[in-house]
């Protein structure tokens, strides 16, 4: 288990005021499975991290503790197509300049 990921997750999910069985449906699993998430008595796969991470809008590198900050930018793109994804990089590229 990585450690302060099950504390992490759940500071999220209370954050979001999200139960653990709303959380469950979201993601595809039952609620005893986020329970035991929470309680790092099991470590999630790398897909229901990822959408984790996209159901309470933090990065997954703060969820497994490698950013310190909840806050660090996060943008889902997840309802653009391709040519709007790649219009909103050369965007922020472009503001990075």
């Amino acid at each position: 288990m990585v450690y302060g990921l099950g504390k992490r997750l759940q500071e999220q999910r209370l954050l979001k005021n999200l139960s653990q069985k709303e959380v469950a449906s979201s993601v595809g699993v039952s609620a005893s499975i986020i329970s035991n998430y929470e309680s790092s008595e099991r470590t999630p796969s790398v897909e229901i991290l990822m959408a984790l991470a996209r159901l309470y809008h933090c990065s997954a590198d703060y969820l497994l503790g490698f950013d310190k900050e909840e806050n660090d930018p996060f943008i889902d793109v997840s309802m653009l197509n391709k040519e709007q994804k790649k219009l909103l990089q050369h965007f922020l590229l472009s503001l990075a300049q």
